[in-house]
């Protein structure tokens, strides 16, 4: 079953907005300039990306020349939907180990 749209209509995993930090005015305000087309365009650069090359999240950031702070959310969005999956680990540019990230079959 596929849950991600191939046709390139917008998968509106939003109902109002994105989410954002609890007590947090900053979080909240990057949250509400997120209208759901932006969101969702972020969404599925990052899940196009990771059905192509499981990866983590500096790859996914280095390669889309995206912000580590843009990536990491949209990357965890796909996860909660169950889009994505962890698939193990390898070393980042600093050495330490991160999580590799890749599409889950029922995803495709």
């Amino acid at each position: 079953m596929n849950h991600y749209d191939i046709d390139n209509t917008p998968l509106p995993l939003f109902a109002a907005r994105a989410p954002s930090v609890n007590g947090s005015a900053t979080s909240a305000a990057a949250a509400d300039s997120l209208g759901p087309a932006t969101l969702n365009a972020m969404q599925r650069r990052v899940y196009e990306f990771i059905c192509r090359r499981p990866s983590t999240d500096e790859e996914i950031a280095d390669e889309l020349a995206m912000n580590p702070s843009t990536v990491r959310p949209r990357r965890g969005e796909l996860a909660r939907r169950g889009l994505i999956v962890e698939s193990g680990t390898r070393r980042t540019s600093s050495g330490r180990m991160a999580t590799i990230w890749k599409a889950t079959a029922a995803s495709r």
